[in-house]
């Protein structure tokens, strides 16, 4: 495995106790999945301590491996053009609802709801929404993030629809 072409996620101490899926966090694994898709290798490092993890970590930036985050940002940056103009035919301004469509967005990318009916994950979009309006109390967050996880949805079937085909 180059180390260039890793994406890598180190998971530490606090955070552990949030994986699941033998280690992944729930809310990442769209991530590995698209670094998968791309050819990419992904690493993935446990540490029982933050110390322990910070060392791994700059072992592996140090390699040429690519943090989650980074990965992250890679990703939106190739889904980014696409979604901009499709949610401006809507009438509606991409750069100044883009934080919480991208937001939205990432959340319908959770595994936990995947493969489910709308009806049957609005409950968590709604937590997931709440969650965004505390952290941005007075901005209008509700139409752009319910937007972006509607479009997440839709974004994850046609993916999905894409693997069906190719296999």
């Amino acid at each position: 495995m180059g180390a260039a072409g890793a994406t890598v996620g180190a998971v530490a101490g606090g955070k552990i106790e949030k994986a699941s899926y033998d280690g992944l966090p729930e809310d990442e694994i769209f991530l590995y999945e698209d670094a998968l898709r791309k050819g990419r290798s992904v690493l993935i490092a446990l540490s029982d301590d933050e110390p322990s993890a910070a060392s791994v970590r700059d072992i592996l930036k140090q390699a040429g491996a690519e943090s989650v985050d980074a990965a992250r940002e890679q990703w939106w940056t190739g889904l980014r053009n696409s979604e901009e103009s499709r949610y401006e035919k809507s009438g509606r301004s991409f750069s100044e609802d883009e934080e919480f469509f991208r937001l939205g967005f990432q959340a319908a990318m959770h595994a936990r709801t995947r493969c489910m009916e709308f009806d049957q994950v609005s409950g968590e979009m709604n937590a997931a929404l709440e969650d965004v309006q505390r952290q941005y109390p007075g901005k209008q967050v509700e139409e752009p993030f319910t937007r972006g996880f509607r479009r997440g949805r839709e974004h994850y079937q046609q993916l999905c629809d894409e693997q069906s085909r190719a296999a």
